[in-house]
């Protein structure tokens, strides 16, 4: 894991227009598993993740959302995503900076799905601006997908 330093270095308009695109697409034609699956399989081939740190220092701890069936993991496609998220969830203050630390992928993928032995039943993207929902057994299968590519 690795902590973001530069905000403006994660920004890419390109991949987040991209994931817009898709997440429209899905909203569109909501029984479409075409698009569900083009989204994720986008998020999963970003350079990184980033989470929001709800943690200590030196013990980083992502923020989740708590869902009927479990906790739900919130990654975000970028820092100011991610800042966004956590303003919108109540973390911090309009006027502050939010902790945040990123994964790799495809490291993040394994990360993620060890995170269900600790009750995280899926993963939501850039929460509340997208929060398209992929369950854990999905994020598997596009894990499973980007090893054979």
């Amino acid at each position: 894991m690795t902590l973001p330093t530069d905000q403006g270095a994660y920004d890419d308009s390109g991949v987040v227009a991209e994931l817009d695109r898709l997440n429209a697409a899905c909203r569109a034609d909501p029984g479409s598993i075409d698009h569900e699956i083009r989204l994720w399989q986008a998020v999963t081939r970003l350079d990184q993740w980033v989470l929001v740190d709800r943690g200590e220092p030196g013990s980083p701890r992502p923020y989740a959302i708590a869902a009927e069936q479990g906790h739900v993991l919130c990654i975000y496609s970028t820092p100011e995503r991610a800042r966004a998220g956590a303003l919108a969830g109540g973390l911090i203050a309009p006027d502050a900076s939010a902790p945040m630390f990123s994964v790799p992928l495809p490291q993040a993928l394994d990360w993620a799905l060890s995170l269900g032995e600790r009750g995280v039943v899926g993963v939501t993207l850039d929460y509340p601006q997208v929060g398209a929902f992929c369950p854990l057994p999905n994020l598997e299968r596009l894990r499973s997908a980007r090893a054979a590519e």
